[in-house]
């Protein structure tokens, strides 16, 4: 009587295997999609420029995020570049007649000169770079920053339906100024001239103050890009003047008071000021007062220039394996870096327990046992050991038996026991027993099997059928 539906058992495994490999196929692209986006964010977030580092939008920084392009565009339409790098000074310089002061980095003005932004003198422009609500409020301008975009966008200056007032925004057309939006603040109602959908304000007050929520038309590496420099240029060349606030930190707060003349303290002496034009200066002074230049005041004026250029430009080294390559080349090499990761992670056979194999052609148990002995010794296998020596032992017993590989232990074991004349417990033991607990118990094994199979697989007449000898 033998057993033969034995097999069937393993359906509901292998249906639990199938569900998770789908679920698997689902999570696996979904969380990779979900790493690439985010590393990209983080990318590009990391990549925005920051207006507190020296040179940022500096007229005489050549670096990407530099303005040496847009001043170059300035002097070549007659507009004379006058680079200030104290706020008062830039301030005070608007006397001179109508201008354009132009604040790339309002974040780093003092609190307590950033309400005189709002009393400049009537016929000249303010032109603030993505100020923050605390410098709106603070110049007491009827504007809040609105919501912000992750990266500035090209739009058109009528992009959101609305005609744009500015005439230097309609010539200029498409442009990258789309990445803070302005608004007025809640509850109150101000007539703004908005372009670009808001990115881009002018506000009607006793100076024409114009706010943009994006440094893309003004860097070096974007005014290129669209009508980027036709914007910046429109917007600073309104005047044939532009005072060029150039902080290469945060400044510092003003010292006001009075002097031995009678003048303010903070008061712009003849050669105070700078006058870029094309990187020469035509200072007109030693900056304390004196206007003789016979005194050497030429030499420390083109002295302190040169040393505001450096600190406008930055004196740290670079590796020039860095500017050897655009940024988004460094970024999709990390995301790549990245992707090959995960996938390997992914395809990576997990560490766990020997799976046990079938071998690719027959070898007899005693072949196995001598060419493994020194593997299974050192790892004190004796379980698979024995596990193949009693397999290699039932294959050839059940062949000589002619009994199925599905065949009942006890029927196995009750005819062994007859051919071998031990007792059925004694076989069941040996074929199917306890692993050995020692090295003895697993050659007594060894010798056991060897016997039990020599018995039964011997001919009639040939009893000594496999002797080694």
């Amino acid at each position: 009587m033998i057993a033969t539906a034995a097999p069937a058992p393993p359906a509901p495994a292998t249906t639990t295997a199938s569900r998770r490999r789908r679920r698997h196929r689902v999570l696996i692209p979904l969380a990779l999609a979900a790493v690439l986006f985010t590393v990209t964010l983080v990318t590009r977030s990391v990549d925005q420029p920051d207006p507190a580092e020296r040179g940022f939008l500096s007229p005489v920084a050549t670096g990407d995020d530099g303005g040496s392009r847009l001043a170059g565009a300035l002097r070549g339409r007659g507009v004379t570049v006058q680079r200030e790098t104290d706020t008062l000074r830039a301030l005070v310089a608007l006397d001179g007649g109508s201008a354009t002061l132009f604040v790339p980095s309002p974040e780093l003005l003092h609190q307590d000169t950033v309400g005189a932004l709002g009393a400049l003198p009537a016929g000249s422009r303010l032109v603030l770079v993505d100020p923050s609500r605390r410098v709106l409020e603070s110049a007491e301008l009827p504007l809040l920053p609105a919501d912000r975009r992750w990266a500035a966008r090209a739009v058109g200056p009528d992009t959101d339906g609305r005609p744009c007032p500015l005439p230097e925004a309609t010539r200029a057309g498409t442009a990258a100024a789309l990445l803070q939006r302005y608004a007025p603040p809640p509850g109150r109602t101000v007539s703004l001239d908005r372009c670009y959908s808001a990115g881009l304000v002018r506000v009607p007050w006793s100076t024409d103050v114009v706010v943009i929520g994006a440094s893309d038309p003004f860097r070096n590496d974007r005014i290129a890009d669209w009508g980027n420099e036709a914007l910046a240029t429109g917007l600073l060349g309104v005047h044939r003047r532009v005072v060029w606030l150039d902080l290469d930190g945060p400044a510092k707060p003003p010292e006001f008071g009075t002097g031995t003349s009678g003048e303010p303290a903070w008061s712009p002496t003849p050669g105070g000021s700078t006058t870029w034009d094309g990187g020469s200066g035509t200072g007109r002074g030693d900056g304390t007062g004196d206007g003789d230049s016979s005194k050497g005041g030429g030499d420390r004026q083109g002295q302190q220039q040169g040393e505001r250029e450096d600190r406008a430009e930055g004196s740290d080294p670079r590796n020039p394996l860095w500017d050897a390559f655009p940024a988004w080349f460094w970024a999709l090499l990390v995301q790549l870096a990245l992707a090959a990761l995960l996938v390997v992670l992914w395809r990576a056979r997990r560490l766990g327990p020997p799976v046990a194999e079938p071998l690719p052609v027959r070898v007899r148990s005693a072949e196995t046992v001598l060419g493994r002995a020194r593997l299974y010794q050192r790892a004190r296998a004796r379980g698979p050991a024995a596990g193949t020596l009693r397999a290699a032992a039932l294959d050839r017993l059940l062949t000589r038996l002619n009994l199925p590989g599905t065949a009942p232990p006890a029927e196995v074991a009750a005819l062994v026991a007859g051919r071998t004349g031990d007792t059925p417990e004694q076989v069941h033991e040996l074929l199917y027993g306890a692993d050995p607990d020692s090295d003895a118990e697993l050659l007594e094994l060894a010798r056991s099997l060897d016997r039990v199979t020599r018995t039964v697989t011997a001919a009639p007449d040939h009893p000594t059928e496999g002797d080694h000898r």
